[in-house]
């Protein structure tokens, strides 16, 4: 029998493994997560990170610090909310592909110490964003919402197309538990919701509101559909690179617009 309360616990339980998950952001040991599906909460955790960031943002902002010091903390806090789970797929994935041998790849992005192109990927990461943040001085808490949030919706489309290499490891429960195709709707809601707020402020954007959210789609399929390309599937490393780069892409095709 359907009983709503059980429902209704069951996905604060799912969310707060979400959470638990993709940030550090410490929780009461008397609750009880649940982490069997928490990739298609992820662009929504995304967008609550961007919030987050935004908030800081603006108090920055408000004590006047410079745009380029604001930036370049704002990703600093960025990198650490995350405890770097992301960045360290982008370093563990550039060193495996800059492997000559391609039978060789999985190997070497197995192994917990970064190597040169490991090292220059995560560099040119966070260089990226802080300078295309610094860039893009108008609405920064959203532009900070959707790049983040983008950025997980691309980790639930490498989930949910495309094959995991390994038969275990950090990201194989999440292919094992994704629901289709409902996971992957319910995780672009919120990013719709993101659009439909700019809409609501600035109504006669409606052509930029909608080139956001078709550029935030593109690039979220292609840097997933990229790693396919290069390692015939993914693993939990590329899932965080999927998310770094497709933020890194987002924000740097932003400037260009606001």
């Amino acid at each position: 029998m359907f009983n709503p309360t059980n429902k209704i616990k069951e996905q604060i339980q799912s969310f707060l493994g979400a959470v638990s998950f993709y940030t550090i952001v410490p929780l009461p040991t008397h609750w009880q997560p649940n982490y069997l599906r928490v990739a298609r909460w992820s662009s929504l955790i995304g967008i609550l990170i961007g919030g987050f960031l935004g908030s800081i943002d603006l108090i920055l902002a408000y004590l006047n610090l410079p745009n380029l010091t604001r930036s370049g903390l704002i990703v600093a806090l960025w990198l650490y909310l995350t405890g770097g789970l992301h960045l360290d797929g982008v370093m563990d994935t550039a060193d495996g592909l800059g492997v000559s041998d391609p039978k060789r790849r999985l190997e070497v992005m197995q192994d917990s110490h970064s190597g040169a192109f490991g090292v220059m990927a995560g560099v040119i990461v966070l260089l990226l964003k802080t300078l295309a943040l610094n860039d893009l001085t108008h609405i920064r808490t959203l532009v900070l919402m959707a790049a983040a949030g983008w950025g997980r919706w691309g980790q639930i489309i490498a989930i949910a197309i495309y094959p995991y290499l390994k038969p275990t490891g950090k990201g194989a429960f999440h292919q094992q538990n994704i629901r289709l195709p409902q996971d992957v709707f319910f995780g672009l809601l919120p990013l719709i919701g993101i659009n439909l707020g700019y809409l609501f402020f600035e109504p006669q954007k409606w052509a930029i509101a909608l080139l956001i959210f078709v550029l935030g789609l593109a690039i979220a399929f292609l840097t997933g559909f990229w790693f396919h390309q290069k390692l015939g599937g993914h693993t939990g490393d590329t899932y965080g690179a999927v998310v770094e780069w497709t933020e890194v892409i987002y924000l740097c095709c932003l400037t260009g617009l606001f």
